[in-house]
């Protein structure tokens, strides 16, 4: 296939107060703010661009499977477990909401974590092996 999809370029998410959301990622997270209104807020994060959208309440990126059990739309890398378990301790200084480091039975280890608008997100503790190659060498 000549013309493929390369990359994923935007994800957007729902948040209450485009303000206070665009600060809580630029100050947990390490994001970028590039743009904001009253509507929505950019932000450069993980080498991707994240349109913060001001959404109707108890809106999330969420979604639950047959089993009922809510699940994130997202999942972060991070370069080992090292890396994993500091970003886990930073999280929890900064009183991120976050779950218990966890194995899910493949290779590395998980934890998830929440913005204050309840969106949940994975954090992986294995980097996809295209982006070591393209990024790390």
């Amino acid at each position: 296939m000549e013309n493929k999809l390369l990359r994923i370029g935007t994800t957007y998410l729902p948040v209450k107060d485009v303000e206070l959301s665009s600060q809580w990622y630029v100050n947990n997270l390490g994001a970028e703010l590039s743009y904001r209104d009253e509507d929505k807020a950019i932000i450069n994060l993980a080498n991707q661009s994240f349109f913060l959208v001001k959404a109707k309440e108890n809106q999330s990126a969420n979604f639950y499977n047959i089993y009922g059990e809510e699940c994130f739309s997202l999942t972060f890398e991070v370069n080992g477990l090292y890396s994993l378990e500091t970003i886990y301790r930073e999280f929890k200084e900064k009183e991120i909401k976050v779950e218990e480091i966890e194995n899910r039975g493949h290779s590395g280890r998980n934890f998830v974590f929440y913005d204050l608008d309840g969106n949940k997100f994975d954090v992986w503790s294995e980097l996809s092996p295209n982006f070591k190659e393209k990024f790390l060498t």
